[in-house]
C-alpha cells in the first residue's frame, strides 16, 4: 500500500499515528510541513540582515533624518546668529567646523541645513513615486490608447534633462527671499517631482506587464474581482518592489540636484539654510584658499548622505533580485 502524505511531507511518522488500517490518519494530513514556505519580503529581510552595508546605511540615514527632523539635539547655536569679528576662523574647540564669511557657526548651518535639503529629496520621491505609480498601474492593465497616451507624454518628458528644466522651471517663477520655507521646499521638490515621474511610470507599467498574466490575477478576475481590487490586492503589491528600490536611489540623487540648484542660485533662497546654498557661499573668489573649511562641511554631509540612500537602494535591490544573490 502505497503513503503518498508521507513522501509530501518528507517527515517521520510514529505508529501512533496510523489508524485502523494501517494508512496515514487524519492527523497526519492536518500536519503542516516542516520546512513551511517562506515569502520574498522574509527572504529580503533575512538576505538583509546580513549585509553590513545595510546597516551602515541604515545607520546613517537615521542620523540625518535626525538632524532634520530635531537639529537642537545636535547644537544649541542659534545658526543666523552672524559676527563679522569671527569671520573666516578656523574651526576650533569653540567652532568645531569654523565661521564663515559672515560670521556664522558652520557647524549650526550645517547641522540645520539637512532639513531642507532632506525635506526636498523626500517630497519630491513621495510625489514622483505617487504620480508615477498611478500612471504606470493604468498604462500597463488598461493598455490600448490610454498607455498609448501615457508612453508619449512621458516620452516629452523623459526628452527634458532634470537639471536643465528645474533651471529653466526656477528661473522663470524664482523663490522670493520672503517666500515661506515650506512654499519653497514643495515648489523645488515639484519642479524635480514633475521631471523625474516618466522613470518610476515606465518601470510601473513594465512591472505590471509581468504580474498581470500571472494564475492568481487570472483565477481573481474569473471569481468576478472588480478591477480596481485586483489593482489594490494582487497588481501592486507585487509589482511595487523595483519601484521603490529606483525610489530610494532616486531620493539621493534629487537631494544632490537640490544642492545643484541651490548652488546656482536658483533654487532654495536665504534665509533658508540648505547644503546647496552654504556650498554657494564657500564657493566665493578667495573663500577656498582662506576658508576652505567652509566648502568641506557641507559637501562632506550632503557626499555621506546622497552615498548612503544610493548604497541603501543598491543592497535592498540585491536582496530582493535572486539572481544578484
Amino acid at each position: 500500500m502505497t503513503e503518498p502524505s508521507r513522501e509530501l511531507t518528507k517527515t517521520p511518522v510514529a505508529p501512533s499515528e496510523l489508524d485502523g488500517t494501517g494508512g496515514l490518519g487524519d492527523a497526519l494530513l492536518a500536519r503542516p510541513s516542516a520546512q513551511g514556505s517562506r515569502s520574498l519580503t522574509a527572504d529580503a529581510w533575512r538576505e538583509l540582515r546580513h549585509r553590513p552595508m545595510f546597516w551602515v546605511s541604515l545607520g546613517l540615514i537615521v542620523v540625518f533624518l535626525a538632524m532634520a527632523v530635531a537639529p537642537q539635539l545636535f547644537t544649541q547655536t542659534d545658526p543666523n546668529y552672524a559676527d563679522l569679528n569671527n569671520a573666516r576662523i578656523p574651526p576650533s574647540g569653540a567652532a568645531w567646523f569654523g565661521y564663515d564669511a559672515q560670521g556664522y557657526d558652520v557647524y549650526a548651518r550645517t547641522i540645520y541645513g539637512a532639513r531642507a535639503s532632506i525635506s526636498v529629496g523626500v517630497l519630491a520621491t513621495a510625489f514622483s513615486l505617487v504620480l508615477g505609480s498611478v500612471l504606470g498601474v493604468i498604462a500597463g492593465y488598461k493598455g490600448g490608447w490610454l498607455d498609448a497616451v501615457i508612453g508619449r507624454v512621458s516620452e516629452i518628458f523623459l526628452a527634458i534633462p532634470l537639471l536643465l528644466g528645474g533651471i529653466l522651471f526656477l528661473y522663470t517663477f524664482p523663490n522670493e527671499i520672503d517666500t515661506p520655507f515650506a512654499i519653497a521646499v514643495s515648489k523645488v521638490a515639484f519642479v524635480i517631482a514633475i521631471l523625474a515621474w516618466p522613470t518610476i511610470t515606465r518601470l510601473m507599467r513594465s512591472s505590471v506587464l509581468q504580474v498581470k498574466p500571472n494564475d492568481y490575477v487570472q483565477a481573481a478576475r474569473a471569481l468576478g474581482a472588480s478591477p480596481l481590487r485586483i489593482i489594490r490586492s494582487h497588481i501592486v503589491p507585487n509589482a511595487m518592489a523595483s519601484v521603490i528600490v529606483v525610489s530610494t536611489i532616486n531620493l539621493g540623487v534629487f537631494i544632490a540636484v537640490e544642492a545643484t540648484l541651490s548652488f546656482l542660485g536658483i533654487g532654495l533662497q536665504p534665509p533658508i539654510i540648505s547644503w546647496g546654498s552654504q556650498i554657494s557661499d564657500a564657493s566665493g573668489i578667495g573663500l577656498i584658499q582662506t576658508a576652505p573649511h567652509m566648502l568641506i562641511f557641507p559637501s562632506i554631509f550632503l557626499s555621506l548622505t546622497v552615498l548612503s540612500f544610493i548604497m541603501l537602494g543598491d543592497v535592498v535591490r540585491d536582496a530582493l533580485d535572486p539572481r544578484q544573490r
